[in-house]
């Protein structure tokens, strides 16, 4: 509605949608009680007749807000949750949904040992879960795809999922030789509202932006970027004249190279280690290819002087906020020392302490890749092929004295 009359309820005019303030909604209220009841009538907090008109002024505010929250959940670029997700419908893509992580356990027993429903647990306390059945081979050793069974983004290092829950008999040990491969947690707002921005490009003039906005808005795909190289010859990243190269962070290959080969222009190299022969609309094959983004590992050492207030749980929440600031970088984006300064006094950090980035200040702190390599002041430098990567146990806090 436009140019309503009644002073407490939410309009829209041409610049957007407005609401009286609950304050303004109580003042109109009690200046219609005294209107109404004389103005010696006593409206004050600790009255019953103020108690009431706060109820009223509460009631009319609740309901202003769901008006605006209706109104917002119109566009996506204030739309939240579940409007978010209905509003990116238009653009044929829906919300991620979190993922479980994997790992290759190394298992250890006697030979033709049976292992059902077998369950390993990391030093944080989180359950792996091995295939429904597992039998020790004749070499007395197997190595086989664990699963977590908490989603999202549960990492672990090399060594760390070892301790055994159900103990079989014959079933001597289990550990992980390589890092876990984490899995995505719940797609937040922010990030999806990144993605349909991403996705709308895929009507662009540009053949390369239409290409990765198609990839982007693929089920699973979580970062994609796009290279060229348009010259006679092979330039100073290594992609090759005449060619087209996507970097994409998860996804499925088929559906990935599907589509760079429906959105490219005929005669175009696509340069990557992953590839996979495709088939056009007449059933003719083609080589695509992209790149996955290799994981660059980067290891942090804070120093710092506690204050009051100072905790685990601060201490968590810095390794957390610098884990996921290198994360957002995506990849091809370099690790530059004095931004890791920001999220490493929790400026702007979800989900921090209230005061946290008071409880303590950072005297020193020096990055390395790979971790425990020579720790310095020095960027990092990252290909256009990689993706730097913190993981929170290789943020080593030291308290000083």
């Amino acid at each position: 509605m436009s140019g309503t009359i009644s002073p407490t309820a939410a309009y829209v005019d041409r610049t957007g949608i407005h609401a009286p303030s609950y304050a303004d909604i109580q003042a109109f209220l009690i200046g219609q009680f005294q209107a109404i009841y004389g103005s010696d009538i006593v409206v004050s907090n600790d009255s019953q007749d103020g108690q009431l008109i706060g109820i009223f002024a509460l009631a009319i505010a609740d309901t202003n807000a769901a008006c605006l929250a209706v109104y917002n959940s119109f566009s996506p670029t204030t739309a939240q949750g579940i409007g978010l997700s209905s509003m990116v419908q238009i653009n044929g893509m829906e919300r991620h949904v979190p993922t479980n992580s994997t790992v290759e356990l190394y298992l250890v027993g006697v030979t033709g040992t049976q292992i059902i429903n077998g369950v390993v647990l990391d030093t944080p306390g989180n359950a792996w879960a091995l295939p429904a059945a597992v039998t020790i081979p004749p070499s007395g050793d197997i190595t086989v795809t664990a699963t977590c069974r908490t989603l999202g983004d549960i990492t672990a290092p090399p060594g760390d999922v070892s301790r055994i829950y159900n103990v079989t008999l014959g079933w001597q040990s289990a550990t992980n030789l390589a890092a876990a491969t984490p899995g995505a947690p719940v797609e937040s707002d922010a990030d999806l509202r990144l993605r349909q921005k991403i996705s709308t490009a895929i009507p662009a003039l540009s053949v390369l932006e239409g290409i990765v906005g198609a990839v982007a808005s693929l089920d699973g795909v979580q970062a994609t970027k796009g290279y060229e190289n348009p010259t006679n010859a092979t330039d100073s990243r290594g992609i090759p004249a005449h060619s087209i190269s996507l970097v994409v962070q998860g996804g499925t290959s088929s559906a990935i190279c599907q589509t760079i080969l429906n959105k490219k222009t005929p005669g175009a190299y696509t340069y990557g280690s992953t590839r996979l022969s495709v088939n056009d609309i007449y059933g003719l094959p083609h080589d695509v290819g992209y790149f996955i983004p290799t994981i660059l590992q980067v290891g942090v050492h804070i120093t710092l002087t506690a204050k009051p207030g100072y905790s685990t749980i601060v201490a968590n929440a810095i390794r957390q906020a610098i884990a996921d600031y290198v994360a957002d970088l995506g990849s091809g984006e370099p690790v530059v020392y004095s931004k890791l300064w920001l999220p490493a006094n929790l400026c702007d950090a979800d989900g921090a302490p209230t005061g946290a980035t008071k409880t303590y200040d950072i005297t020193a702190m020096t990055i390395a890749s790979p971790v425990g390599g020579t720790y310095g002041t020095a960027n990092i430098p990252v290909t256009i092929f990689q993706m730097a990567q913190v993981l929170t146990t290789d943020v080593v806090i030291t308290v000083s004295p």
